[in-house]
This record gives structure tokens, sequence and C-alpha cells, in this order.
């Protein structure tokens, strides 16, 4: 299958990447770390066969990501080599040792992708910390008051899973659920999105699954 290479910022370059573009270096671009839509948009409209291929971490996939769901192209096969060993995204989709062969000659397979009401996308681990509030998740109330941090990471069967983790006497003390959407209402708070923070604090956000799955290579 054939693979456009997208290397992200200092993901370039890397004994990884040489073993990307060993492939085929016609079709790899080095791109900025997080990129935008001037990076992507113009490579992803040329894919009509085939699936990309993500060099970086967990906030360049879902940049890129992104702009696939900007351009109603989220039937594009999507694999994943990050540069991170404690990627939350690898652990999610279950990478295997040697994440190059997977992603260049993986499977296809259907994963949730995890939105948010402001238009962004969650393709690993969000952060709401510390937090004051009332927390639903779908008809489930996870929190009423305050708690050390919320955490939200998409989940294969059920959309996303959360986990409430509150400051214990001698441990932390985590209380975990799943469904389709999760409302957080209460003190302001910086929502934090695969490591990036989002602009500004807020008293109301929401992570919810997206009517149509990514298709993520393995």
């Amino acid at each position: 299958m054939a693979a456009l290479m997208l290397g992200c910022g200092p993901a370039a370059g890397g004994d990884e990447w040489r073993k990307l573009t060993a492939r085929s270096a016609s079709d790899a671009h080095e791109i900025p770390a997080t990129p935008g839509k001037s990076d992507v948009d113009p490579l992803v409209k040329g894919v009509t066969d085939g699936h990309i291929v993500v060099h970086g971490s967990d906030a360049d996939l879902a940049a890129v990501v992104l702009r696939l769901l900007r351009l109603g192209r989220l039937g594009v096969p999507v694999g994943y080599v990050p540069t991170d060993p404690r990627s939350t995204v690898a652990h999610l989709w279950r990478l295997p040792k040697d994440q190059v062969s997977a992603a260049l000659d993986g499977t296809a397979e259907p994963f949730p992708l995890v939105r948010d009401d402001t238009g962004g996308v969650l393709v690993g681990l969000g952060v709401l910390a510390p937090v004051r509030g009332t927390l639903y998740c779908d008809d489930a109330i996870p929190l009423r008051g305050p708690a050390e941090r919320v955490l939200v990471t998409p989940h294969p069967e059920h959309g996303l899973r959360v986990r409430v983790v509150r400051k214990g006497l001698l441990r932390n003390k985590i209380s975990t659920f799943d469904g389709r959407a999760v409302q957080f209402g209460g003190d302001p708070v910086t929502p934090v999105r695969d490591g990036v923070a989002h602009e500004r604090a807020l008293n109301r956000w929401t992570w919810y699954r997206h009517t149509e799955d990514l298709r993520v290579v393995r």
C-alpha cells in the first residue's frame, strides 16, 4: 500500500524517518511541528490511493487528523510512528514494537475520533487540571466538586474513557467511566489536548465521539 509520509518538526532526519523514506523518498515530506492548513492540505489533497504515515508527536498526529476532518477526508487511512516512547496514541492503538513496518504495511481498522466543542480533535490524552465543578459522562455524574485532574482518552468500544483523579490520604483515588461524551462545567480550567494547552481557560468544555471513525493503520 503506497504511503504519503509526513515527518513533523524534529522527527524528520532521525533513524526512523530514514527507514520510512527508504521506501520511497519521493513521497516523503518534512513539515513543521503541529502543522497547519498550508502545510498539510496541499499534500493530503493529492492522496487518491494508499494512506498517510505521520512521524512525530501525538500533537503532530492530531494536527494532521484535524486537517483530514476539515477536508472531509477521514476515509484516508493513517499510520503513525511516534517519536515519544510514552506516546498515549501508541498505547491506545496498540502499536507493535516495529512501528515503521506497521505504519507502512499494516491493515486499516476503524478507531473512534474524539472532538471538542471548539472544533478541535483528540487522538490521545485530554486533561483538565485541577478542576472544580460538575462532570457528566453520558447519564453518569463522575464529579461534583474538586478533583486533581480529569483524563480523557478515545476508547475503541465506547467512544471515550474518562478518569477522575482525586487526592486521597495515602494515594490518589481514580474513578473510571466510559461513554460517548463528557461535559464539564465549573471554575475556569485550561484544557490540554495531546500535550497542547488551549489558548485560554474556560468554564465549560465538552469532548465527544465523532460520527465518523478514523481509519488507523497498524
